[in-house]
């Protein structure tokens, strides 16, 4: 049977996960600088199955506003490729020899406040998460006080700690949204 105790432990650990799967959802998101999170997500074909880049490829920085992919193999250069065309990253490559090249180039101010406005969209999503976090803890002591296995008193104690919680978290999730927009903003 879970305690009181064990309620806020797994609340403040899937609390944190949301907050984990917002940071690596926003790292993905191209901003002004190059960064191998960018390419991360791309799956390549190698022999009739898809695999993630970093398994056939090295991705590195080459300067600020240039990422270089090396392929393992001379012959995945073109799916390499490929898959870098058909993502929704916008982005076209460019080869010599078995580098190829990806150029980020500067972000127009349009783009940059469409991408605040999905970092604020995903943040909002994470914060939905988080109070269904809350929810499903609280409904849980509820549960408890209707078994008669706390008081009243521990309910409401409970229910505090929980919602102090709930506002650590969602303020966390508010610095990672505005850390993220000012790095977007920045030239």
């Amino acid at each position: 049977m879970a305690t009181i105790a064990d309620i806020k432990k797994d609340a403040e650990t899937r609390m944190g996960k949301c907050v984990e799967a917002l940071r690596h959802e926003l790292q993905r998101l191209r901003t002004g600088r190059a960064s191998t999170a960018l390419v991360d997500h791309l799956k390549v074909s190698y022999y009739g199955s898809d695999v993630p880049l970093s398994q056939v490829a090295t991705v590195a920085i080459a300067d600020a506003r240039s990422l270089t992919i090396t392929p393992w193999e001379k012959n995945m250069v073109g799916p390499v490729e490929k898959a870098i065309l058909a993502s929704d990253l916008g982005l076209t490559p460019t080869t010599a020899g078995q580098v190829i090249r990806i150029n980020l180039p500067a972000l127009t101010e349009q783009r940059r406040k469409e991408l605040a406005k999905h970092v604020a969209h995903e943040g909002e999503n994470a914060k939905v998460a988080i109070r269904n976090v809350r929810r499903d803890a609280m409904t849980h002591v509820k549960d408890l006080l209707k078994e008669r296995k706390v008081t009243e008193d521990e309910e409401r104690r409970a229910e505090e700690d929980i919602q102090k919680l709930t506002d650590k978290w969602v303020k966390e999730v508010d610095g990672v949204t505005r850390a993220k927009e000012q790095e977007l903003m920045a030239l």
